[in-house]
Order: structure tokens, then sequence, then C-alpha cells
């Protein structure tokens, strides 16, 4: 019996080719893209070498047939799909829900097209309006990290898992989910949490999204494709 349609799933994936290298998101709407791609792989007989931005990832993968390699031997994706928790007009992101904000920023900076898998409910006139911006940390200088954070006008607690203890992400740092203010100018702070020591990486995605595919609630799909504007 074959799996029913998922539209945007089948969307985020339909532009793979035999012999492509691929970068394998984390998340839910990366979840339900990896099972359309093993179906894909399984019918059509694609010769693929992919890479996994998370263990999870890795792991569904593997399961599902998929031939998942290790990034440190890969110099160049070719296509990555993954999803995002914010996406603004001009197609900057917010991502880190699922924790896995640094390997899945390497994975989308070696890739030559990245798409990305929404809910309607995720396109934001501001990012921050609804998701905190994770920033992963080192444990070592935590609190001076933390304090540095505050001056620049983020502050947040850190993740915990279901149990209460400090959530550790798959590089074993915590993560601080910081609320964004209305007044900061996302390229600035970019910018300044790029440069402050501790920062491992963090969730402002900025310039990586080539195409995003937003589905509505009635599972309509809407193509959103950058432009020379967009991406200034």
């Amino acid at each position: 019996m074959s799996a029913p349609a998922d539209p945007l799933a089948e969307a985020g994936v339909s532009d793979i080719r035999s012999g492509m290298t691929v970068g394998l998101g984390t998340g839910r709407a990366a979840v339900r893209a990896i099972k359309a791609l093993a179906q894909r792989v399984v019918i059509e007989r694609l010769e693929l070498r992919c890479v996994a931005t998370s263990a999870a990832s890795t792991e569904l993968g593997g399961r599902l047939g998929l031939r998942v390699e290790p990034m440190e031997g890969v110099e160049r994706v070719d296509y990555l799909f993954d999803g995002a928790d914010e996406v603004d007009p001009r197609l900057r992101m917010i991502k880190g829900r699922g924790g896995a904000m640094t390997r899945e920023k390497i994975v989308a900076q070696a890739s030559a097209r990245r798409v990305y898998l929404v809910q309607d409910d995720k396109l934001v006139q501001r990012l921050g309006t609804t998701a905190p911006l994770p920033i992963e940390v080192m444990r070592f200088g935590l609190a001076h990290i933390r304090r540095a954070l505050r001056g620049l006008g983020l502050d947040g607690p850190l993740r915990l898992t279901e149990g209460g203890t400090v959530y550790e992400t798959d590089n074993g740092n915590p993560v601080i989910d910081a609320r964004v203010p209305s007044d900061l100018d996302i390229e600035e702070l970019a910018t300044a949490l790029d440069a402050l020591g501790g920062v491992v990486g963090h969730g402002l995605f900025l310039a990586e999204a080539d195409l995003v595919l937003s589905e509505s609630g009635t599972g309509q799909v809407t193509r959103r494709e950058r432009t020379t504007a967009s991406s200034g």
C-alpha cells in the first residue's frame, strides 16, 4: 500500500535527481520530506548520497534506506530541504526549535540549492513575533556569555528537557531561547552574534533560503522564491 499523498513534502523533494548529494533537514517538516524522498528512491531507483543535519535525521534516513554519510567528508551539497520556525517577507528565517541550527547552517552554506518547508502560520512580518531565537553556547563562560547576550538585548532561559534537565544539542552544548525585541535590527544582531565568543551557532538564517514552500490549512502549497531584492 502506498503512502498517502503529502503535497508539501513531495514538492520539497521533486527537484532531486539521481547522482545528487542531498542534505536532510531536521524537524517535523523535514521528517515528512525524508519519507517522501525515501519513497522516490524506491520507486525511481535514485542513486543519492545524503548528509543529515542531526542524529535524528541520520537515524531516520538510514532506517528508510537512504545512504547517509558523515558531513565531515563532504565538501559540497547539491540540494538541501529543511524546515523553519519563522519566515519573513524577505525569506529571512529563525530556525532551531529542534536544536540543530548549527549543523543546519553548515549544511545550508555548503548547499547549491536550499529549500525550506513551513506551514502558513510560520510566515511573519517580523522575525521574533512568535518564536524565540535559539542560541547554542558553550558551557565554558556561560554566565559571561549570557551577560553579553543581555547587552545585545537578548534575554531568555536555558532550554530544558521534558525531564527538567539542561537540554544539549548533538554537539553537547546548551541552548538559550532568547526573545527578540521588536526594535533590534536583525542584520546587525546576526553580525554581533557571529562575533561573540562562546556562541557556537544561532538560529538567524538571513540569506540561506532560495525557496520557501508554505502549506495552508487546506493543504495548498505556495512557492516563495528568493529574488535579488529579497536577498539584500
